[in-house]
């Protein structure tokens, strides 16, 4: 197996811990509070590691206005998956998140004029049907961060196609750092009303998440060096067998026979997509979750 997929399956499963942990502290701990000292734990791997770039130049901007957008959703979309994460399934926060790729066609085609052949629109279609069959609108009782995740996944499409058009010219300090800062700032404040010390274990935690996403993104930096894209992509499914083993170990979660068939319909439509896309693919390392848009 090439060393690029091996780190990519590291990355992917160290993102996975991280959220399994964010799952753990439960819904009793405020969203803005976990989001405000995990994002800036996140950071401090890929200060230590950064390469050719200067702080200073952090508000160099090709994009101001978008760069600023891209902030605006990426920090509303963590905030949503956090949400979920610590208020339905495991399984269910990936199923849904993994409907993102649909989204983000139906933006490219629309904003950024791209093409997209039949077949890709078969498929999409497909794994939107699975997500469909994991959630089963109608058939059973949705809760309240179901529709939060809808949310946060839709807002990771708008960061991604964002991030698209801004990724070529801007710096990768600026992208990063300006999202931090920001999402520090807005966080801090939001957690002020609810705001309760974390005990050292509580630290601990906040540290490892951050700690874990940073690491992963270095890693996904590292395999996108080694291998082409169209062998990246289709490891981040792994996270849904992690969702599933987690969700059953740590938090007695069990997915019936349907949800775990629509699961297989997602991840086989994604692989599929992934290896009939023949464009260019740019990848970016998410800080230490999907939505960050990274």
């Amino acid at each position: 197996m090439p060393i690029g997929v091996i780190l990519a399956f590291v990355a992917y499963a160290s993102f996975s811990v991280a959220d399994a942990l964010i799952k753990a502290t439960g819904p009793d701990m405020s969203v803005f509070e976990i989001a405000f000292f995990t994002t800036s734990f996140s950071i401090i791997p890929i200060m230590l590691t950064k390469r050719g770039e200067r702080w200073r130049d952090i508000y160099k901007l090709h994009h101001p206005w978008l760069v600023h957008l891209r902030c605006a959703t990426a920090i509303a979309g963590t905030g949503c998956v956090m949400y979920a994460f610590t208020h339905i399934a495991f399984a269910d926060v990936y199923a849904i998140g993994f409907a993102t790729p649909v989204l983000v066609t139906l933006l490219s085609v629309i904003l950024l004029k791209e093409y997209v052949t039949p077949l890709r629109w078969v498929l999409l279609l497909l794994c939107f049907l699975g997500v469909v069959l994991v959630v089963r609108p109608g058939l059973r009782e949705l809760e309240f961060g179901h529709f939060v995740m809808m949310i946060g996944a839709s807002l990771g499409a708008v960061t991604t196609i964002i991030l698209r058009h801004v990724a070529p010219r801007e710096r990768r300090v600026s992208l990063i750092g300006i999202q931090v800062f920001y999402s520090a700032i807005i966080n801090g404040l939001l957690m002020l009303p609810s705001f309760v010390m974390p005990t050292l274990e509580q630290f601990a935690v906040f540290l490892g998440i951050g700690l874990l996403g940073g690491l992963g993104g270095l890693l996904l930096i590292a395999a996108t060096k080694r291998i082409p894209a169209n062998l990246l992509a289709p490891v981040q499914y792994s996270q849904l067998i992690w969702a599933i083993l987690f969700g059953a170990l740590f938090f007695g979660e069990y997915p019936d026979w349907v949800s775990i068939t629509g699961m297989l319909i997602v991840v086989s439509a994604g692989l599929l997509n992934v290896l009939s896309d023949k464009r260019p693919m740019r990848w970016k390392p998410r800080l230490f979750f999907f939505r960050a848009g990274l």
